[in-house]
């Protein structure tokens, strides 16, 4: 096998292991996608905020919710109940926005623990890429300072480019969420780059960390690629959202991310799940 690429979900990364030591991972569960099967009737559920809730219980450290400017799935009345919600259970709220001023306004409403600002357009099925932090300085700098004012922790999702991992850092971001889409992919069609994006997840999130952002990681994580990711001991929290809501269909969303939970936590501790883990899981 490979050492460099994951050998399936309990495949270890030679180098990535992380130290007895190491810091925990937090999950932080996207529900948008129940919002998109409630809007695909126009009914009023499923209930995006009664997911979260479920999420919570079931071991997720957050929430996180895209509102786009075209409300595609997640709504404004959403954001309300997830606001309510994460101060209810005294759990952080991850808002992803665009960096527009209505989305601006929309979050120094709200002031959610976090918000993370994420390229968007409108033809687009879902977010392609990481934001062009060292393209648009000037558009974002305004928009960090605003948040940030408000006490608002301010991410960036964006690639791991050491370009933009500088550029993230002199905008004075806390956080830096990397795209880890491409690698995914990679691993689940088969292809060898994906060696090469594992490569540039983990220099890229050891040169944030040594910048003193905290690193994050998300996009299209699954049970074939959380071991890998959750190794590398940089990373502080993972998002993950469309796999789990899609599991959810099959198992339920308590199972889904319990199992994707049991997942991290063992690729954490430095050793793949033992098959009584596995089982627990399944």
């Amino acid at each position: 096998m490979n050492r460099d690429i994951p050998g399936g979900a309990t495949g270890v990364i030679s180098g990535a292991m992380s130290s007895p030591q190491a810091k925990p991972l937090r999950l932080g569960v996207n529900i948008d996608h129940v919002a998109t099967i409630r809007n695909a009737r126009g009914e009023a559920y499923p209930d995006p905020a009664r997911a979260a809730d479920l999420a919570m219980q079931a071991g997720a450290d957050g929430i996180t919710a895209h509102l786009r400017e075209d409300r595609r799935h997640i709504s404004d009345a959403d954001i309300d109940a997830l606001a309510a919600l994460a101060r209810k259970r005294g759990r952080p709220l991850n808002l992803e926005m665009a960096a527009t001023p209505e989305m601006e306004a929309i979050a120094l409403a709200h002031r959610p623990h976090a918000a993370c600002l994420v390229p968007e357009r409108r033809e687009e099925v879902t977010t392609e890429g990481g934001l062009d932090v060292a393209g648009q300085h000037n558009h974002l700098a305004p928009v960090v300072a605003n948040l940030k004012a408000a006490g608002i922790r301010v991410s960036l999702f964006i690639e791991a480019d050491p370009a933009q991992i500088a550029a993230a850092h002199a905008l004075g971001a806390q956080v830096v969420e990397l795209h880890v889409g491409a690698y995914c992919l990679a691993v689940r069609e088969r292809r060898p780059e994906a060696a090469e994006h594992y490569r540039r997840l983990r220099e890229g999130a050891a040169l944030a960390a040594s910048l003193g952002l905290e690193v994050h990681a998300g996009h299209g994580i699954d049970y074939e690629t959380v071991s890998a990711v959750a190794a590398i001991p940089e990373f502080a929290e993972l998002n993950i959202g469309h796999f789990l809501i899609g599991e959810a269909i099959f198992t339920g969303l308590d199972p889904a991310i319990r199992r994707m939970r049991l997942l991290m936590d063992a690729a954490r501790a430095g050793a793949a799940p033992s098959e009584t883990t596995q089982e627990a899981a399944a």
